[in-house]
């Protein structure tokens, strides 16, 4: 293990614990060890479910849970270099991006905070029935009770965070299970908690198989929720396995972008750049599919190209770097089989569609069919298309032609056209005149068909982690 690197230790029950063997975690840039944490199974699970059972029988009332997590807030502010430079380290994340994410994460906190404080039920109008009549009726807000949480490797901290501080907020303690490739940040905002005066118990993380840390979540009745955000396919068997849990799950999307011939063509071409290609396309709504309309199309692509081959690939830990690498080698190697999939099919690269060292370039394909890897299924890499249209049917029918439905976007100067896009896209946030990969933390982030089904921001995911409770008095 390198000099610099860092060893941290599990959290169960306000403890920080070793069990004798080792999860290392490599650079995905340079692949030296820039950390290593223990590793847990089965035991560990139940032991963290023990503790957050127990912690849950001394309920923190909403004030306290607001302070603890502004206080949080507060924390990642002053340790924002340390946060930013251990998200980049795990996750090869260019140090711009990372400094974009813990700021977040600050974001996410002071969001759950204010939620903790009001949350609260409503009145229900008792005297509209006869049988209501003399009686005052009301619902409370009850936390759901332990929720079992699993993140995925390419927002270690801020997705983290999502999870973290809507649960808390909502008066649920945590068993938190983070992408064993990514824990370090997990790990640290968990220290943060503790020293914000988060009492033992109330979140507990644990590294190791989702083989068997996910089946003690799954098959614990204590564990009341899941919360999951990762690949499809784990997610939809994760809620088939759970049927009397609530499970909340936000998944892939292969992101959509609309530009009509009237959209502002320059600004368009720079965010779909930026957009498309930040943290290597790593995330679930990084543009993907870019769809212009026929009039406008090369004026597009000739503006768009160099746009992508200014970014800098290369070390993240380099500030000025854009593009850094995949997470890992078998993530550059499918990626790449796809790029040579759609060139044996007809498709045009425009630019990139190899490497440089160790790294994939931002690569930009045309002509690609709709039934390529690359147009239907999730690249999370940096791989984008752009396709000619020749009317909106056309194009809302293209954009919609995937199993995915998280984020969508258009550009266009015609307000129609944006609000039946609102309409028509099949998808749970249509962004318009902005790239679909901005999330500002308090949005109702969250996807249909493929892509999920919940709805992430803390004032939306402390009533997923809530019950109502119906209060009637007889007066």
């Amino acid at each position: 293990m390198a000099a610099t690197a860092t060893e941290r230790k599990l959290l169960i029950g306000g403890e920080w614990v070793e069990t004798g063997e080792w999860v290392e975690i490599a650079s995905p840039y340079s692949g030296e060890t820039v950390g290593r944490v223990p590793k847990a199974g089965a035991a560990e699970a139940r032991r963290a479910i023990d503790a957050a059972e127990e912690a849950m029988r001394q309920p923190l009332p909403a004030h306290k849970r607001a302070e603890i997590l502004v206080r949080v807030a507060g924390f990642l502010g002053k340790r924002h270099d340390e946060v930013a430079r251990t998200i980049s380290d795990e996750a090869g994340k260019p140090m711009k991006a990372a400094r974009v994410e813990a700021k977040r994460a600050m974001s996410t906190y002071t969001f759950a905070a204010v939620e903790a404080r009001k949350l609260a039920g409503e009145m229900v109008p008792m005297d509209a029935s006869q049988a209501g009549e003399g009686k005052l009726a009301f619902t409370l807000r009850r936390p759901i009770g332990v929720v079992g949480a699993i993140s995925p490797f390419n927002f270690p901290l801020n997705l983290v965070a999502h999870k973290l501080a809507p649960a808390l907020a909502a008066g649920c303690a945590v068993v938190l299970k983070p992408a064993s490739q990514t824990p370090l940040s997990a790990l640290l905002l968990a220290e943060l908690e503790a020293e914000a005066g988060l009492p033992p118990g109330w979140v507990n993380v644990l590294v190791g198989p989702a083989s068997e840390i996910g089946d003690v979540l799954i098959e614990d009745e204590r564990v009341r929720a899941l919360t999951f955000t990762g690949s499809g396919p784990v997610g939809w068997k994760l809620a088939e396995r759970a049927p009397k849990k609530r499970v909340n799950l936000e998944l892939g999307n292969a992101t959509p972008v609309i530009i009509t011939a009237d959209a502002d063509l320059e600004v368009a071409a720079k965010a779909m750049a930026a957009n498309a290609f930040s943290f290597a396309g790593q995330s679930c709504i990084s543009v993907q599919r870019i769809y212009v309309e026929q009039p406008a199309y090369e004026m597009f692509v000739e503006r768009f190209v160099p746009n992508v081959e200014e970014l800098k690939v290369g070390d993240p830990a380099d500030e000025e770097t854009d593009v850094g690498p995949v997470i890992d080698d078998g993530a550059r190697e499918r990626i790449l089989a796809w790029i040579e999939e759609a060139k044996q099919r007809g498709a045009r690269v425009l630019t990139g569609g190899d490497t440089e060292g160790e790294l994939i370039r931002p690569t930009v394909i045309a002509d690609a069919a709709p039934e390529l890897k690359v147009s239907c299924e999730e690249v999370f890499g940096p791989v984008c298309t752009v396709n000619p249209f020749s009317s909106l049917d056309e194009a809302i029918e293209l954009a919609n032609g995937t199993r995915y439905g998280l984020q969508a976007g258009i550009f266009t100067a015609n307000i129609e056209t944006a609000f039946r896009a609102a309409q028509e896209l099949e998808f749970g946030g249509v962004i318009v005149n902005e790239a679909p990969t901005f999330r500002a933390d308090q949005m109702p982030y969250g996807g249909v068909k493929d892509s999920g089904n919940t709805r992430e921001g803390p004032a939306y995911a402390v009533r997923e982690l809530t019950e109502p409770r119906l209060v009637v008095i007889d007066i």
